[in-house]
């Protein structure tokens, strides 16, 4: 679907540019005044009137595309995803499904606290070499 939108997206651009670019070449209604008294356009490559419906024509095709270009964008901009299961905009699970179970969480038991912790060592009850674990080894 990401290649639609890529699409949709440089097409209306290209459209876009093609419209502003053909609506500047074209002529005002005042210079066809000047055409009937011989100012040059009779000598062009399309006649006197020949460029005005060329890009007239060009114009209105080229409008056509940007709009339906525009109508595309929007279509896929507002197109939802569906989840299965899942109701359209809502979080909640769809009716007869039951929701996920949550897995219990351990209570939280400082180790600070030895009266209430029962399982922690008292220091009385450490190993004579656990006490010598540090003291450096040397021989008698």
């Amino acid at each position: 679907m990401e290649w639609l939108l890529t699409l949709l997206t440089v097409l209306q651009i290209v459209s876009a540019i093609s419209v502003i670019v053909l609506v500047l070449l074209q002529q005002g209604k005042g210079a066809d005044m000047g055409a009937a008294f011989g100012s040059g356009a009779s000598g062009s490559v399309f006649g006197a009137s020949g460029s005005a419906n060329f890009l007239s024509h060009a114009t209105a095709i080229f409008a056509t595309v940007f709009f339906l270009s525009t109508l595309g964008l929007t279509w896929v901009g507002n197109k939802k995803t569906t989840v299965p299961g899942v109701l359209s905009g809502s979080t909640l699970p769809a009716a007869g499904e039951a929701p996920a179970p949550v897995a219990p969480t351990a209570p939280n038991v400082s180790p600070a606290s030895p009266a209430k912790n029962a399982a922690a060592p008292t220091p009385a009850a450490e190993p004579a070499a656990a006490k010598d674990a540090g003291k450096p080894m040397v021989p008698k």
